[in-house]
């Protein structure tokens, strides 16, 4: 989790091991949410016009790095704030963003 320059987008990064298993996190019909019980909100993915949703949903492959980046509006949260990120079946929790 990588709180960006501006505070605006949270930058959220893995690096695939099991392509099979990582599907989920590049599926464009899931919706994910980052979840920050401190902040008490959920962030979502931005949809841009010209480009569309900001996050990769090619097929994952072994041994690349992939991401997907959270609107945080107001900045609500901050560096440091443990966060929990959803996409479908898959959870990680109690990131930190740093």
């Amino acid at each position: 989790m990588k709180w960006t320059e501006s505070g605006e987008v949270i930058r959220f990064a893995w690096h695939v091991l099991d392509p099979e298993r990582a599907k989920v996190l590049n599926d464009k019909k899931i919706e994910p949410s980052l979840i920050a019980p401190k902040a008490g909100v959920s962030l979502v993915v931005p949809q841009m016009e010209k480009i569309g949703q900001l996050r990769q949903s090619q097929m994952p492959e072994a041994g690349k790095s992939y991401w997907m980046a959270f609107s945080n509006q107001g900045r609500l949260v901050k560096r440091g704030d443990r966060v929990d990120v959803v996409i479908g079946p898959f959870r990680a929790e109690n990131l930190v963003v740093d």
